[in-house]
């Protein structure tokens, strides 16, 4: 049964008729993770979203498995060895949704980071994080600075570090560990809301689910129930009757997308900014994207919006680092605001609570988890699965696998391990040329599908005349037929957004074939003229809402010290 909204009645029809042996509420990183950890282990497990997989935190971080070189300055020594060496294990398991990124960190006089203390700093976080030889630090000077990136503000340069970060589509990474847990067995379904909890002898043992695309509710019974909701954890939590003790307190980000016509980074900076706050510049696809904001946010959780101020902040950042570009409103192409679920810590600015997740019990075992960061989604996994694995073992003398993840491709991730996957899509480039697409074409779909792609070249091979019929590019409708058939695809925004990204780096694209896009959908899904309708103003709000801010009379107060 592919994993596909085609079959939504029958994986509807699965989730109500068998007891699972953990059910997880939260179609985010993290819970994909845990659904991945669980069913290899020989869990027979369930996962519920209410929107669609990764539409919350896990499609709006920036995009980048990294080990948090700023943490050390916190003296999170845990945290930096932990997290740095599983960007490694990330990167080996999917190298098609993630790609080693070497990162400038520009020294100026009176800056956040000295010339020694980097130095050092850097080489603490390269023995961390068990950096391999080819990618430790290098220190620069003025001059290899300017040539790495001309466009950083001289005046006060005192040189740069030189040390390498992990680039990712944090979507495409959420969804594809969700594939590879499908494949393993799980059963997944977006747009299904946990509307209450279900308890035998006082213990949680599932949930009562509406369907946010059809209306029905029904219910679902698990023997342990895994919280991974996210920026909704407390929610859950709330209808456990559980949530006391730490809670959580959600940090906004927001990032601004600049074509690099306007803005020409050659190379992925992290720099200071006026405020002493640090932030990120990456090039991406033709575009250079700019972030993060770090402000406490307890405003609209499903739809957080950029606002005047935040815009205005990350360009005079932009302008203060790059002051040659001289960058205005008119230049923002896009931009995407989310909110981080941090674990709250009295009497701390949103940069300075921790990231660290933690887990939690409830006296009804429901266990939920919490904080944490995209690049540790693995071992936060692998930590509460083998407390559910325990759990079976006291209870039911049932004996589980330890952990399984750690060398385990991703769907899509069986190229060969990451040494080889540049081979290995230099080799598919012919196979999608004979399908008819053309070299480059070819090439970024072997990309950003990995071993997928055979599938998406079939797809292609099949689907000429109805491309044409369609009246949409061949390798745009292959996508579109392959989220549909293989990734879940329910709504023109779920493609658009989290499948492709090209809401964020191709609105033109966007722009221009969205009319057809929504036409497809619409036939292959049988949606109604109202469906249709509601569909195609959700995706023109959501484009708008790219450039356009939030009402800033609406706007929370801002703590402009922090960092993503």
């Amino acid at each position: 049964m592919n994993f596909s909204n085609l079959n939504r009645k029958e994986i509807i029809n699965k989730l109500k008729s068998e007891t699972y042996d953990v059910l997880v509420i939260g179609g985010g990183i993290t819970g994909a993770g845990i659904a991945l950890d669980a069913q290899s282990r020989g869990m027979n497990t369930a996962l519920v979203e209410m929107q669609d997989f990764a539409a919350g935190t896990s499609s709006r971080s920036t995009k980048l498995v990294h080990g948090g070189l700023r943490y050390l300055k916190q003296l999170e020594v845990k945290m930096v060895a932990e997290v740095g060496k599983e960007r490694a294990i990330v990167y080996e398991n999917g190298p098609h949704v993630t790609t080693p990124e070497w990162m400038l960190l520009p020294l100026h006089k009176g800056g956040t980071f000295g010339k020694i203390s980097t130095s050092i700093g850097l080489l603490v976080y390269d023995f961390l994080a068990g950096v391999k030889r080819s990618e430790r630090r290098k220190m620069l000077s003025i001059g290899e600075t300017l040539a790495k990136e001309p466009l950083v503000k001289r005046a006060g340069l005192k040189g740069g570090g030189y040390y390498v970060e992990y680039r990712t589509d944090d979507a495409r990474l959420t969804i594809e560990v969700i594939k590879a847990a499908v494949e393993k067995g799980t059963i997944a379904c977006n747009y299904t809301k946990v509307l209450k909890l279900i308890y035998e002898n006082t213990k949680v043992a599932g949930v009562l689910i509406e369907d946010q695309l059809t209306g029905e509710r029904y219910e679902i019974h698990a023997k342990k129930v895994v919280n991974a909701a996210g920026p909704w954890v407390d929610s859950i939590r709330e209808l456990d009757q559980s949530k006391k003790g730490k809670t959580i307190q959600l940090s906004k980000g927001v990032h601004l997308v600049i074509d690099q016509s306007r803005f020409p980074l050659k190379q992925a900076i992290y720099f200071d900014t006026a405020d002493g706050r640090m932030v990120f510049a990456i090039p991406r696809d033709g575009k250079a994207y700019v972030g993060t904001t770090d402000t406490f946010y307890n405003e609209d959780t499903l739809n957080p919006g950029m606002t005047i101020s935040d815009r205005s902040y990350i360009i005079n950042a932009i302008n203060y680092m790059f002051p040659e570009v001289k960058i205005s409103e008119k230049d923002i192409e896009s931009s995407w605001a989310g909110v981080r679920p941090l674990i709250y810590e009295e009497g701390k600015k949103a940069s300075e609570i921790s990231r660290k997740d933690e887990i939690w019990e409830s006296n009804s075992e429901l266990l939920t988890i919490a904080g944490g960061k995209l690049t540790g989604y693995r071992k936060m996994a692998e930590t509460i699965v083998n407390l559910v694995a325990a759990k079976f073992q006291a209870e039911e003398a049932r004996s589980f696998s330890a952990c399984q993840t750690k060398n385990m491709p991703i769907s899509g991730g069986n190229v060969g391990g990451s040494a080889n996957f540049h081979a290995y899509v230099a080799k598919q480039i012919n196979n999608g040329s004979a399908a008819g697409l053309t070299k480059a074409e070819a090439e970024r779909l072997a990309a950003i599908y990995g071993s997928n792609v055979e599938i998406v070249y079939g797809l292609v091979k099949q689907n000429i005349d109805a491309a044409a019929k369609a009246n949409l590019p061949l390798d745009l409708f292959a996508q579109l037929v392959y989220g549909i058939e293989y990734e879940m695809i329910a709504t023109p925004i779920d493609f658009f957004n989290r499948r492709t990204g090209d809401i964020l780096f191709r609105i033109q694209l966007v722009e221009k074939w969205k009319k057809q896009v929504i036409a497809y959908m619409a036939e292959r899904l049988e949606w109604t003229e109202q469906e249709m309708e509601r569909y195609s103003i959700s995706l023109d709000e959501a484009l708008l809402a790219t450039v356009i801010p939030v009402d800033p009379e609406n706007e929370y107060p801002r703590v402009l010290n922090g960092n993503e």
